[in-house]
């Protein structure tokens, strides 16, 4: 029996709250990782020089990069809550090999298993949770939500780094790697209580079909292929910088026991712009390129100062980026259909993890020639580009998109 619209949405209060209390529980569960402010030390103590842990790196990007795009289209021909259970799983048993076996060869496999994880749960979450909204008539709400999840994250890993140092002096690395294991497993319990009312477009022998059919839609509709495109284009850049904002915080010339304060600042800002989601769901594209353009302007202005009290303005453009984030993915959920949403979210987070590749030399290029905050002003370019683009390019067809889904769910 399939329920009227009017039913769904008279079912739709619980079955939202249910599904947004689950989100925030698996966002704190997903970046309350201990492990996170010493697996660098944890490296070095076992005896890996720099190239080592560079070439560890390099394998956990090359592993998400191969798997990003096969994940989403399993998520589509499969469950989305069983993949968003088993990342989880996959993270813990990666934890749980470096604590247990510190070597090089454990790290490299913790490091797949941990890009695994990460795959199988980036396109699939996204995709579910819109679905899910959309069918309780709540899918305006999408931003929001999203944007208080990613709030949620942020502030779980400050509050994992805060923790991190009196459980590493008290228990060492079996301590911190012990309560990251727990913090998986326990994501992967929370994510098992998703809704998930979607049916799976079928089996193994439907995925190529369904990998075909999503990138199709990409082709042939210029508002999906736009939004598509948004996406790395506003997350790549500011995605890498947060790697080496510490440095730019010691460029600054204070000492080394305030970075973490000054960090805290920044990562504020970007708590801020996911809260602020919700209120901006509807701007448009006028809006989001002077959104675009005022955070790159105050990227570049507060890195090339030099001064810890100009870092207040990295940390709104760090705001400012992570909003226009939140947006360019409601954007994207928006024109998508849904039998290939994971598909196509997982499209654009190749993007996102190619152009975080790139941005990784581009910076590493430009810091050594120039410093930290030369480097950072740099990286606010690729956004006044993107703000550039015509208006027209990116104008809102929900409604197209809508009929669109509602065409292929209507029985011929």
């Amino acid at each position: 029996m399939t329920l009227s619209p009017s039913a769904e949405r008279a079912h739709s209060p619980a079955g939202t709250r249910r599904l947004v209390r689950t989100l925030y529980a698996s966002a704190f569960c997903d970046e309350f990782v201990l492990l996170y402010p010493v697996y660098a030390l944890l490296f070095s103590d076992t005896g890996l020089s720099v190239w080592q842990m560079s070439s560890l790196f390099a394998l956990w990007s090359l592993t998400a990069v191969l798997l990003e795009v096969p994940s989403g289209v399993w998520a589509d021909a499969v469950s989305r809550r069983l993949l968003l259970v088993v990342g989880p799983l996959l993270t813990a048993a990666g934890f749980a090999l470096w604590v247990l076996v510190p070597s090089y060869g454990a790290f490299a496999l913790g490091f797949v298993l941990w890009g695994a994880g990460g795959a199988l749960g980036s396109g699939a979450l996204e995709a579910l949770v819109y679905d899910e909204l959309d069918r309780a008539g709540a899918a305006d709400r999408y931003a929001g939500v999203m944007g208080r999840a990613r709030a949620v994250g942020i502030a779980a890993t400050m509050t994992a780094m805060g923790l991190a140092g009196p459980v590493f002096a008290w228990g060492g690395y079996d301590a911190v790697g012990a309560a990251s294991v727990l913090a998986c497993l326990a994501g992967a319990a929370v994510a098992a209580r998703f809704p998930e009312h979607r049916a799976p477009s079928g089996g193994g022998e439907r995925w190529s079909a369904t990998l075909r059919a999503g990138l199709a839609e990409a082709r042939t509709d210029r508002s999906v292929r736009g939004a598509l495109l948004l996406v790395p284009a506003v997350t790549a850049v500011w995605g890498t910088l947060d790697e080496y904002a510490p440095l730019l915080a010691l460029d600054t010339g204070v000492a080394a026991e305030t970075v973490p304060w000054l960090l805290l600042v920044i990562w504020a800002g970007a708590t801020a712009g996911s809260l602020l989601a919700g209120a901006f769901e509807r701007l448009t594209s006028n809006g989001f390129a002077a959104l675009l353009t005022g955070s790159a302007l105050a990227l570049a202005v507060g890195a090339l100062a030099g001064t810890p009290a100009a870092l207040v303005l990295v940390a709104l453009a760090f705001g400012g980026f992570q909003l226009a984030t939140v947006l360019a993915d409601a954007r994207l959920q928006r024109r998508i259909d849904d039998t290939g949403r994971a598909t196509l979210t997982s499209v654009a987070g190749l993007g996102t993890e190619l152009g975080n590749l790139a941005t990784y030399g581009a910076y590493g290029a430009a810091a050594t020639a120039w410093g930290h905050g030369t480097a950072f002003a740099l990286s606010a370019v690729p956004y006044l580009l993107t703000a550039l683009v015509p208006a027209g390019a990116a104008r809102p067809t929900v409604a197209a998109a809508r009929a669109r889904r509602r065409s292929r769910r209507s029985p011929s």
